[in-house]
């Protein structure tokens, strides 16, 4: 059984695939070639904004928006210490200082009641991460933003596709980034990633950024990075793109299955009722992880941890925050486990996976 299963996939659009791959082959335009600008446009009429920046990875993302912001040494970004290290990365990389929040303990969301208080006059930003598929409370994280004269940067590389109180992720604050690392619910055959912005100055400083900061050839008004998303892989999300809409559904409605059947007997992460998640980690709880992991090994049922060290305990950030502050994030360091998740995965499977993790204990 796979984990991820990108090859039932493939085969329901390798044609496809095939035939976008040959035109870039045929054009040559390698780099920022004509299908950049078409996926461009496709995903922002998809997630409601004005503009699409691709970029070469979602942490590529995360970082550009940051610099396109003024993001400076010294200053603070208010961030989960539960995720993927890359957020709490960029903010480093630019000489800037995460700030942790804890966690939600049922969601593993950023908990937005706790974000107020770690605000100094230091603090520049807020970028909630939209963990394992689902948005966190923007509109408590908004209303906090505006009031201290705060930008929102949603990490929403888990949850394109999700929606919040009817809304797209990627277009519930100023800027959205998202990554289509090949796991992820829309994901290219490599690197690649996105950001969303309704900003035109915010969008132009991107758009430059990633070129260098070139505001044309060997013109460079702003220090930049060599952040393109390539061609090739711009033609793949537009394949993957002809079924994304069914994905979302399936993952909504095999996400929703796994819910029904491990109801009262292992703990889920909790799906708020006002936002959807495309569950790209469907996550329980679950104690004496490891030998529950070996069991469901042994019966040929791969899992997965995200995150087994939370980021403010990691070497290169422990000295950021003292460990007490997130317990949250230490006890679902400690539990989370997730199980194999993908819009192919059947009942039948469900059921055996299920199955396999009652009998684990």
């Amino acid at each position: 059984m796979d984990f991820i299963d990108l090859k039932a996939q493939q085969i329901e659009i390798r044609e496809v695939i095939d035939a976008n791959i040959k035109k870039v082959l045929d054009h040559g335009q390698y780099i920022m070639g004509p299908e950049v600008k078409e996926l461009e446009d496709r995903l922002s009429a998809y997630v409601g904004v004005k503009h699409c920046i691709t970029v070469a990875s979602g942490t590529e993302a995360l970082l550009i928006s940051l610099m396109a912001i003024g993001i400076k040494p010294g200053d603070e970004v208010i961030t989960t210490p539960f995720s993927f290290i890359s957020t709490a990365e960029v903010i480093v990389l630019l000489g800037a200082k995460p700030v942790f929040v804890d966690i939600e303990p049922d969601t593993c969301n950023i908990n937005a009641s706790l974000i107020e208080a770690k605000i100094t006059d230091k603090t520049k930003a807020i970028m909630p991460v939209s963990l394992y598929g689902q948005p966190a409370d923007m509109d408590e994280i908004n209303a906090i933003a505006y009031k201290h004269g705060l930008i929102v940067i949603e990490d929403a590389a888990q949850s394109f596709g999700a929606t919040y109180k009817g809304k797209k992720s990627c277009n519930l604050s100023t800027i959205g980034c998202t990554s289509f690392f090949p796991s992820k619910p829309l994901g290219c055959y490599g690197d690649g990633g996105a950001i969303f912005t309704s900003d035109e100055t915010l969008a132009q400083a991107m758009r430059e950024i990633r070129v260098h900061g070139q505001s044309k050839r060997y013109e460079h008004t702003r220090v930049g990075v060599g952040g393109r998303m390539d061609t090739l892989q711009c033609a793949i999300v537009l394949a993957k793109l002809e079924r994304f809409e069914w994905e979302v559904e399936q993952r909504i409605a095999i996400g929703a299955h796994y819910n029904e059947l491990l109801k009262g007997k292992v703990k889920t992460a909790t799906l708020r009722a006002d936002r959807t998640s495309v569950f790209a980690q469907y996550t329980v709880f679950v104690e004496n992880r490891e030998s529950v992991q070996a069991i469901l090994k042994e019966k040929g049922i791969p899992t997965a941890v995200h995150y087994p060290i939370s980021m403010h305990m990691q070497s290169a950030y422990k000295e950021l925050c003292c460990p007490e502050c997130c317990p949250e994030s230490l006890k679902a360091a400690e539990s989370v486990m997730s199980l194999p998740m993908h819009p192919d995965l059947n009942e039948t499977n469900q059921v055996t996976i299920l199955n396999s993790l009652y009998s684990s204990g």
